[in-house]
C-alpha cells in the first residue's frame, strides 16, 4: 500500500479551511490544518508535510513570510491561494517559493488536480535528477543532477517550478512552445485559463536570467533564446 501523502493546508478562513480539509481527506491525504502563519511554521516543523496550501493573506506572518521561511528551513512544494489578482503579488509569492498559485474563488476539483499535478512533477524530478547532465544555452548553463542554473558563471536562484519549466525550454532551445503544451507538459494538466500561470513563471524566469533570454511569439507560447 503506498505511503499516504501529508498536505498542510494554512488557511484563516475556517470554511474554506474545513472544505479543503475534507474533500482532500476524502482524497486519500493526510491533512493537518493551520489558522495562521505562526501556527503554520510550528505545524511544518512537526509534521514535515509533502506539500504545502498557503493562503496569501494571513493574519501575523503574511503568507509571503511563511513560505519564504518553509523554504530555507526545508524546500517543500507550495501551492499559494490567493485573492488578489495583481500580477505583482503573484510573481513575489513564486518568487519566494511558491510552486504554482490559485486565484480564490476556486473549485475543489481544480484544486486536488493542481495537487496531484504538483506532487507527479516531484516524483519526476527525483527520477530525473539520477541523470548527470548539463545543458548549456547561450550563457545560461542548467545542471540537471544537481538542478542548478548559472548565468555567466553566476548562479541563479530559481524556484522548483521555474527551473522545470526553464528545463523544459533548454531541451528545444529555438523551439516554440505552446502555452497549453508548456501546462501540459511542466504543471501535469492543461486549461486554457490557466494559461497565465505560464505568463508568470516566464516572467520570473526573466527578471533571474535575463530579459532576452525567453522569447515570446505572440499568440502562441515561448521559446529559449538561442544564441
Amino acid at each position: 500500500m503506498a505511503e499516504q501523502r501529508r498536505i498542510l493546508v494554512v488557511e484563516d478562513d475556517e470554511t474554506i479551511a474545513l472544505a479543503v480539509r475534507n474533500r482532500l481527506a476524502a482524497e486519500g491525504f493526510d491533512v493537518r490544518v493551520a489558522g495562521d502563519g505562526h501556527d503554520a511554521l510550528i505545524q511544518y516543523g512537526r509534521a514535515e508535510p509533502d506539500l504545502v496550501i498557503l493562503d496569501r493573506l494571513l493574519p501575523g506572518l503574511d503568507g509571503l513570510e511563511v513560505c519564504r521561511r518553509m523554504q530555507a528551513a526545508k524546500p517543500v512544494p507550495v501551492l499559494m491561494l490567493t485573492a488578489l489578482g495583481e500580477e505583482t503579488d503573484v510573481l513575489v509569492g513564486l518568487g519566494v517559493g511558491a510552486d504554482d498559485y490559485l486565484a480564490k474563488p476556486f473549485s475543489m476539483r481544480e484544486l486536488v488536480a493542481r495537487i496531484h499535478a504538483l506532487l507527479r512533477r516531484v516524483e519526476r524530478a527525483a527520477q530525473l535528477a539520477v541523470e548527470d547532465t548539463v545543458i548549456r544555452v547561450g550563457e545560461v548553463e542548467i545542471d540537471t543532477a544537481a538542478r542548478r542554473v548559472f548565468v555567466r558563471g553566476a548562479e541563479a536562484q530559481l524556484t522548483r517550478t521555474e527551473f522545470d519549466l526553464l528545463r523544459r525550454l533548454a531541451e528545444r532551445p529555438g523551439q516554440v512552445f505552446e502555452r497549453d503544451r508548456l501546462l501540459s507538459d511542466v504543471w501535469g494538466f492543461s486549461e486554457a485559463a490557466a494559461t497565465r500561470t505560464v505568463d508568470s513563471h516566464v516572467r520570473a524566469l526573466r527578471r533571474k536570467l535575463g530579459s532576452d533570454v525567453v522569447r515570446t511569439v505572440h499568440g502562441v507560447g515561448y521559446a529559449l533564446v538561442r544564441r
